[in-house]
């Protein structure tokens, strides 16, 4: 008699499109870095130690995690790499190393390890990190103020870059097509819409993301601040202003498109999404906190099991 074989498995439904989990990541920094090295051209060699650091702390935080928990280390599957890179993308280039160290920790132990590793996390991980961070230390989040003193002597490099569209009196000017090119104040690597964009087209091409999240997403965003737009012009933003700000696209294309935390079914998919870019205006708009898109990825990361449930609909 053959001897019974018992598996263990996650939560259903299942879903696998041929690619491994290095070959995910690896791709996902490949997209990741042409904003962030548009970042370095911004914000020079301080920029470029808060990434190194994000990625070598989160790279050392997981390698640790395995060795004390005695599991295999996965380090080499570049998930913690990737990461590290995320989270740095969000920051501000003058972010203080103990927060960035203190982030990666929360990261990768408290929102990846100790649920059992990749594929177990309910939470995005780098989004948990941040709503962490920004509520027990937001002025150290805040981009006009760690920027205001922040000197952009070098940009004479770049002719698109003026330096007056940084620090305060970024407060008193606005320009969509600045925000669009990435002429304005933000975290290292999610300040640029276009190279944001280039880098999702890039990951959805390629098969690592799917399309109906993001474009779900950005739909959301674009339909309910527009419809607050309309009922009140004078003090909600417009459309086109939500959604090339903050951290929309980077949510968009990077956050609420994580595998472990985002449906499979077509139908949850693009629910999952609109709600993401619905509740981001929501919290932005009627909420306490000016950039919405982080905490409504945790949101809607508590809705997938749910919403994984949804049959797709045969014709």
């Amino acid at each position: 008699m053959s001897q019974r074989v018992k598996l263990t498995v996650s939560y259903p439904p299942f879903v696998h499109y041929g690619k491994g989990i290095a070959d995910n990541s690896y791709n996902t920094i490949i997209a990741a870095s042409i904003p962030t090295l548009y970042g370095f051209f911004i914000y020079g060699l301080m920029s470029v130690g808060v990434v190194l650091l994000a990625i070598s702390s989160a790279i050392l935080w997981e390698a640790l995690f395995c060795l004390i928990a005695k599991r295999e280390n996965t380090v080499k599957d570049g998930n913690a790499f990737l990461i590290g890179l995320f989270l740095s993308m969000l920051l501000p280039a003058t972010a203080p190393y103990w927060l960035v160290i203190t982030g990666t920790f929360i990261a990768i132990v408290i929102g990846k390890e100790i649920y059992g590793g990749l594929g177990s996390n309910p939470f995005n991980p780098v989004a948990l990190s941040y709503a962490i961070l920004f509520v027990a230390w937001k002025d150290f989040l805040n981009f006009d103020i760690m920027l205001s003193n922040f000197s952009f002597s070098f940009n004479y490099l770049n002719p698109l870059i003026a330096v007056k569209n940084f620090g305060t009196s970024a407060l008193n000017d606005f320009s969509l097509l600045d925000m669009f090119l990435g002429n304005h104040t933000g975290g290292i690597g999610s300040s640029s819409a276009i190279l944001l964009i280039i880098s999702g087209i890039y990951l959805i091409v390629r098969g690592h993301i799917r399309w109906e999240i993001s474009l779900s997403f950005i739909l959301g965003i674009v339909l309910t601040a527009f419809i607050f737009n309309q009922v009140a012009p004078d003090k909600y933003a417009s459309a086109t202003f939500n959604l090339f700000s903050g951290y929309t696209l980077i949510a968009a294309f990077f956050l609420a498109t994580e595998n472990t935390t985002s449906p499979v079914n077509f139908v949850a998919m693009l629910i999952y999404g609109f709600l993401g870019g619905v509740l981001t205006i929501l919290i932005r708009n009627i909420g306490i906190y000016v950039d919405g898109s982080i905490f409504a990825i945790l949101l809607i990361n508590i809705l997938t099991p749910i919403l994984d449930r949804i049959k797709k609909v045969n014709n």
